[in-house]
């Protein structure tokens, strides 16, 4: 139980800090800085974030409940009145009067009522917690999407480089082979074949382009940023950071236990677990009879017609109300909330079992992505090597310019299969401490 409850503390604390921020924030849609680092996206995100947004609503809709739930443990006080004007024929006063009126203050409280009060609340705040640990579930999830949206920019502006650079090159290897040509050493072939691998290798730069487009629309998406701003319209922030390759290490039976110990859904499913029984006391309560204890003051008319005539004065009783016989109604509701928390147990012991599952997968794909991301610095090395050799084996003659061009290819997917690996690794990373509990580090910072 204690990881659970520090789990909770936390999960109040981060509540209570984004509901602060967004307190603090001015009413015009904030403006994206001139530079975006992962750093600021993320707390961006948990300001603009819409799936944030809605689960701190569902903690002021739930915090509503439970104070609804919570007046029937306090007493209650009711002012009512009345006044009518009636023919003397219908007349309800002795003597007869074409008027009545009167006045009541009432103050009630219940005394017992078989468990269900003290139970509706302890269920409407174990409620309560588990959309405390909803909104946590939801800032894990939500930044994991901003982290692989803002991981994707950075995957698409470097892969931008590369194809760049491979353009440069067979630009550069065009010149030489033009140069040649001019002085009647080589054939005009050659000349062709390097013009149309420097036209083949503008199409993915053109593609790597738009994909960098589009990765910035789908980070603003993640982000939640939404401005009617024309001067925000078309601005992009330049982008701070590299796909890096730090190695970390992590224990798949430590994994799993952290999961099972951490993961805020599925502590949150135990808390609706827990406030499930809590109803089915509250469905039992109604086979006892509700105790109230009453008094108040109450002003009525008089004999006359004058008001000042009225007659007043206090009152004070106890009243019970038993349902001897509904019908079988309270053994139907006993019924139904036996049967809904066995559904929440269900679900609590079937999603152990799909969070193990997802440790398993995530710790599986940061395994694979630790060894691409490993082998493709060694593959890029030797690439380079590759071209450099080709380029100086043609100069002088004893490679051909397939060979050159072969080299120059080879460079680029070398480069282009380090960038995924990278993006890969960082990715994986990421989603196996998701998939343990572990909120974001800037968060936990």
């Amino acid at each position: 139980m204690q990881p659970v409850r520090s789990s909770l503390r936390a999960a109040v604390l981060l509540a209570a800090g984004v509901l602060g921020a967004a307190a603090l924030r001015a009413d015009p849609a904030p403006t994206l800085p001139a530079t975006l680092d992962l750093k600021t996206a993320i707390r961006f995100a948990l300001e603009g974030n819409f799936a944030i947004r809605q689960a701190r609503e569902r903690i002021k809709q739930q915090e509503g409940v439970v104070i609804e739930v919570t007046a029937r443990e306090i007493p209650n006080v009711a002012a009512t009145g009345s006044y009518q004007h009636n023919d003397l024929e219908i007349a309800q006063t002795a003597p007869a009067s074409d008027r009545y009126w009167a006045i009541s203050l009432t103050a009630t409280q219940t005394l017992f009522a078989g468990g269900g009060v003290r139970s509706s609340v302890k269920s409407s705040e174990l409620t309560r917690e588990a959309a405390l640990l909803d909104l946590k579930s939801v800032i894990n999830d939500a930044l994991l999407s901003v982290r692989t949206a803002y991981y994707g920019v950075l995957l698409a502006r470097e892969k931008i480089t590369v194809q760049e650079k491979n353009l440069e090159l067979l630009q550069q290897q065009l010149k030489n082979v033009t140069n040649r040509f001019d002085a009647g050493t080589v054939s005009s072939f050659e000349k062709l074949r390097a013009e149309v691998a420097v036209a083949n290798a503008k199409v993915p730069l053109i593609t790597a382009r738009n994909d960098y487009r589009l990765a910035i629309e789908s980070l603003r998406q993640a982000l939640g940023f939404a401005t009617n701003r024309p001067e925000d319209f078309l601005r992009i922030p330049e982008f701070a950071g590299t796909l890096d390759f730090t190695p970390t290490t992590f224990d798949l039976k430590s994994s799993s236990e952290a999961a099972q110990a951490n993961r805020p859904d599925l502590q949150r499913l135990a808390k609706l677990a827990d406030a499930r029984g809590e109803l089915v006391t509250a469905a039992k309560s109604s086979y006892y009879p509700t105790v109230q204890a009453f008094g108040g003051w109450q002003l009525r008319k008089g004999f006359s017609n004058e008001f000042r005539d009225s007659r007043d004065g206090w009152l004070i009783g106890v009243q019970s109300n038993w349902a001897i016989f509904d019908g079988r109604a309270t053994a139907g509701r006993v019924a139904q909330a036996r049967s809904v928390l066995e559904q929440s147990r269900l679900a609590y012991t079937e999603a152990q079992l799909n969070v193990e599952i997802e440790v398993r997968r995530a710790y599986s794909s940061w395994q694979q992505a630790t060894e691409l991301a490993d082998a493709s610095r060694k593959v890029v090395e030797q690439a380079e090597e590759a071209v450099r050799l080709a380029t100086a084996r043609y100069d002088a003659g004893t490679a051909t310019q397939l060979d050159v061009l072969q080299a120059q290819v080879d460079l680029t997917t070398a480069r282009t299969n380090q960038l995924q690996a990278y993006y890969s690794y960082n990715i994986a990373t990421a989603t196996l401490r998701k998939a343990m509990g572990q909120a974001d580090e800037f968060v936990e910072n």
